[in-house]
């Protein structure tokens, strides 16, 4: 029997008098890869952000294991945040004056690891990545692919238990987008990572454990 991390329940978002969410329930398995797909305006990224403690909900709950994330306290919020997940956005949202190595150790540095650990530790996932060669480069000599993987690099440094990503795969061509689809399945069998994706990407999205399609602000399947 699968155990059961993030379970939602009758989640509602609205912004002034328009309502994005209107009662999804949901759970999440340890481990698994899961796909959201939905025309544009469904309430996709709205409740990936939900997810990802970087919205808060206007009614319904939201718990990552026993605990009812939305009833931390902002401190608390933040430090779960940092520690147990990643995010991984369609444009990668590197720092233009940092290396790529820098970049990544960001939220390590953020957790308290020292800096010559947490160099070490993106240096160990840009091995995995196949991007070690290009840790001194800053993002404007990056490739979209390589950015991306600088970006995963990120999303990983602190071993987080979930990563959150919307439209992953939107700005990169379809090789680099096939590798990227192929790596969020070999990170999954090192690290035991669950990745919630958001994309229009059909391949992607049957590729996962599971789809799921919105439509209206309610999981329709």
């Amino acid at each position: 029997m699968p155990q059961t991390m993030i379970k939602v329940s009758n989640l509602h978002k609205a912004y002034q008098s328009l309502e994005v969410l209107k009662g999804v329930d949901l759970t999440i398995n340890n481990g698994e890869i899961l796909s959201i797909v939905g025309s544009s305006g469904a309430g996709k990224t709205t409740l990936l952000q939900i997810l990802g403690t970087l919205e808060s909900p206007s009614k319904g709950t939201v718990y990552f294991g026993d605990i009812d994330i939305f009833k931390l306290k902002e401190k608390e919020l933040a430090k779960f945040r940092n520690t147990e997940i990643g995010f991984i956005f369609q444009f990668h949202q590197l720092l233009p004056e940092f290396n790529a190595v820098e970049n990544a150790i960001l939220p390590a540095l953020i957790k308290g690891v020292s800096k010559e650990e947490a160099i070490q530790q993106a240096e160990a996932l840009f091995r995995i990545l196949h991007i070690e060669h290009r840790k001194d480069h800053f993002p404007n000599e990056l490739s979209g692919g390589e950015q991306q993987r600088v970006a995963i690099a990120r999303a990983l440094i602190n071993n987080p238990k979930y990563v959150f990503a919307d439209e992953p795969s939107g700005n990169l061509d379809s090789q680099n987008a096939k590798e990227l689809h192929q790596l969020f399945f070999d990170l999954r069998e090192k690290f035991g990572t669950a990745f919630i994706i958001v994309t229009h990407n059909q391949e992607l999205a049957d590729m996962a454990d599971r789809k799921l399609t919105m439509k209206d602000g309610i999981i329709a399947e």
